[in-house]
């Protein structure tokens, strides 16, 4: 295990875009569960600086799902820290500096390109085969043509002066490893025309600010660690520890997307996954308890104990839905029974069950509790209880109990039933071990009830 002799300082920063994502969700909760195994602090930054996507109360819907699951921050936006402002649109006389530094430096570069040349650079690229980038015209201009430029009042942009023929090496706590050849690295946008920031500018800038020690996140931020490292080096700050978690793929090994099924944190909270569940399953989606380890239910507790990055793999994870439902299912038939009913009294509604009745509630859901995958179900396990007729959707369990032989045990529990005077939960259980199959059908067989 690495010898970690600083406080530990890791974050999570999302965009405000929407819904909280299934591979969000494991990037919070890896960074959370690391963070607290080394008794260091967990970080929430809000990385809003492209306006353009942000979705209104994105982020107070990110923080109360993830306190929900038990993910908890000590800086962010809601707690204040050392080190905010923790919205990146609150910070940009910050970027701002730091791109004037580089500028000063020779390692970024103002650039006028209007977005018309852009796209007829990129089609020319296209047509001839070759990758897609920007071809640096803008890296040799003059100091006048700068300053004419900037005086008439021209649009601009700060690029990245990536150096030419060089191998940028670095190594990842996850992957090992990685080299890429830096003539492939685009000229990156730092700091746009609005006078925002781009993610890679603002990302160092924080990291750095914010002392975080350890960058944990997707794999799909590889390519760009290049492009932060050059940042890094321009302006003499050293390169956090890094760690790229695999992707979280499809049963096909597709990236996991909704086209294949959900994917919002929220879906699956709706509809009535255990929260305890869902983290523990979570969990497991590219990490694991160690060679030979066959334990595969954990409590929070036991997760920040067990966790570590060498035990997170390098490929991708397959997000298993039918795991998932057993795991949910185990939960389930295991949670405390008031809990458990009180959670449950959403799914009990419109049902024909009176909800204010919660002892016959608590009764029922005991009863049921056993068959329900996730508590959506419950509405349809309540039928027996509430409808004098229920058919089974199951076409194979349908056609089972009209066969012949169902109906002539069925008949002979009816009249045996009825020759008792009556049906309780004793006479019941006691009339089922009693009941003698032989005289009633040829060959035996099992009823499962």
């Amino acid at each position: 295990m690495e010898n970690l002799k600083e406080e530990v300082r890791v974050r999570f920063a999302p965009s405000p875009t929407g819904f909280v994502h299934i591979g969000s969700l494991r990037t919070a909760l890896f960074n959370y569960l690391f963070a607290r195994h080394h008794n260091g602090k967990n970080v929430l930054r809000i990385e809003d600086t492209d306006q353009t996507r942000k979705v209104e109360g994105a982020v107070d819907n990110l923080i109360n799902n993830l306190g929900l699951l038990g993910i908890e921050f000590d800086e962010g936006p809601v707690q204040g820290g050392n080190y905010g402002p923790y919205y990146q649109s609150d910070r940009l006389d910050i970027y701002k500096k730091y791109c004037d530094e580089l500028l000063e430096k020779g390692a970024a570069y103002y650039a006028f390109d209007t977005p018309e040349e852009l796209d007829e650079m990129r089609k020319l690229q296209q047509l001839e085969g070759r990758q897609t980038m920007y071809d640096r015209r803008a890296r040799d201009l003059n100091k006048d043509e700068i300053k004419k430029n900037l005086e008439s009042g021209m649009p601009f942009v700060i690029r990245l002066k990536v150096p030419l023929d060089e191998e940028i090496k670095f190594d990842d706590l996850i992957k090992g490893t990685i080299k890429i050849e830096t003539n492939i690295i685009d000229d990156q946008i730092l700091l746009k025309s609005d006078g925002f920031p781009t993610y890679h500018m603002a990302n160092v800038v924080d990291d750095h600010l914010m002392k975080v020690t350890h960058i944990i996140r997707g794999e799909e931020w590889v390519t760009s660690v290049p492009k932060h490292i050059l940042i890094y080096r321009a302006l003499g700050w050293d390169v956090p520890k890094m760690a790229h978690v695999p992707l979280i793929l499809n049963k096909d090994k597709s990236k996991l997307s909704k086209r294949q099924g959900d994917v919002a944190v929220e879906d699956y909270l709706r509809k009535g996954y255990l929260k305890e569940a869902l983290i523990n399953f979570i969990a497991l989606l590219g990490w694991n308890p160690g060679e030979g380890e066959e334990q595969e239910f954990f409590t929070m507790d036991e997760l920040i104990k067990r966790f570590t990055l060498e035990k997170v793999q390098s490929s991708g994870a397959v997000f298993n839905i039918d795991k998932l439902n057993w795991m949910n299912n185990t939960y389930i038939k295991n949670y405390d029974l008031d809990i458990l009913t009180e959670i449950s009294i959403p799914y009990f509604e419109n049902t024909g069950i009176d909800i204010s009745d919660i002892s016959k509630v608590k009764k029922i859901l005991s009863a049921i509790r056993v068959y329900l995958n996730k508590l959506d179900e419950i509405p349809e396990q309540l039928k027996i209880f509430t409808q004098d007729e229920v058919r089974p959707e199951n076409d194979k369990l349908n056609e089972f109990l009209t066969a012949d032989t169902s109906r002539k045990v069925f008949h002979a529990l009816v009249n045996k039933f009825e020759s008792a005077g009556g049906i309780s939960i004793d006479s019941y259980k006691s009339a089922i071990s009693k009941f003698n199959l032989k005289p009633v059908l040829k060959e035996s067989f099992y009823l499962s009830l």
